[in-house]
């Protein structure tokens, strides 16, 4: 029987693929500066801050030169801010909290962006728990993460369903025990998800 599900958060709770993606593209329009430049002035950076040996804070000097330009740091709490909630994925994990299964997010990501989120979003009011690479120094790549959401949820690998827009990911998954689910992005197709959980799991759609 699933007790849990644990969901990715970026391009399967948002409706962007990657949480880069969200931050450039804001900083970018807001800057006046092309999308590519701000991508590549972060580029050096992300592994670091996705594995939490540094924050945007420490690496806002750094990328501010890159670009040349002196930005204020408030323009990256709003591109955080910005960041596209999927409406329907979301009514997806109240559905299953209402049925009585769990929901939690598996995430690589920024510790201070996911913070920020949990407050703009109201993350914890639906997912428990929520782990991020950077609070653990450990990304997707390694089993550590899934066993730490595991023991965190109380349950055991069969017991849980991870979703994933990278197939690496879920794959991964799976090879732990849980039951990886790999869902495409581009198509955002929540109704065929939802109808796949009934489906193979008895869970609600």
């Amino acid at each position: 029987m699933i007790r849990f599900v644990f969901f990715d958060y970026d391009g399967v709770l948002t409706t962007d693929r990657t949480g880069s993606l969200t931050t450039c593209r804001h900083l970018a329009a807001a800057a006046g500066l092309p999308l590519e430049r701000v991508r590549a002035a972060f580029a050096p950076h992300n592994h670091a801050l996705t594995l939490g040996r540094m924050t945007h804070e420490e690496a806002w000097p750094r990328i501010c030169a890159e670009l040349g330009a002196a930005l204020p740091l408030q323009l990256l709490q709003d591109a955080f801010d910005s960041t596209p909630a999927n409406a329907p994925m979301f009514a997806l994990a109240r559905r299953l909290r209402a049925a009585g299964c769990g929901a939690g997010i598996i995430t690589d990501n920024k510790s201070d962006r996911i913070r920020r989120l949990r407050a703009v979003q109201d993350l914890d009011a639906l997912f428990d728990p929520i782990v991020v690479s950077a609070d653990l120094g450990c990304s997707k790549e390694s089993e550590a993460i899934f066993r730490h959401a595991l023991e965190n949820a109380g349950a055991d690998a069969g017991e849980c369903v991870f979703i994933d827009n990278d197939a690496g990911n879920a794959a991964r998954a799976t090879a732990l025990g849980l039951h990886g689910i790999h869902f495409d992005d581009a198509l955002n197709d929540v109704p065929a998800l939802a109808a796949a959980l009934a489906r193979d799991f008895g869970l609600p759609a």
